[in-house]
């Protein structure tokens, strides 16, 4: 009943490792995207046109790592995040003029 199977152990270790993957990734993408809204302050509209879909488009990668992270986590790890601690409350999407 109580005991580890291999197939569990490898899947958890697994788990583990894409989990530190997501992580690593998580965290570039959110400097990207605080790069991308600093810039977007200093440019013309046409480029801050193509830098708002560009954030957008990692805001929205952003969060399906988060979700990634947390069913992981909440699959293999038995661990849960508090509620609402997880990705930022920026808008998804945004349209050009």
């Amino acid at each position: 009943m109580g005991e580890d199977h291999p197939m569990d152990r490898q899947q958890v270790a697994q788990a583990v490792e894409l989990v530190r993957a997501l992580r690593v990734q998580l965290g570039e993408m959110t400097s990207q995207l605080g790069w991308i809204e600093r810039q977007n302050v200093r440019t013309s509209n046409a480029r801050a046109c193509t830098l708002r879909a560009e954030a957008a488009m990692l805001r929205r990668d952003i969060k399906e790592a988060q979700s990634l992270i947390d069913r992981l986590e909440h699959r293999y790890l038995n661990m849960r995040r508090p509620a609402g601690g997880s990705t930022s409350s920026a808008p998804i999407g945004t349209r050009c003029r």
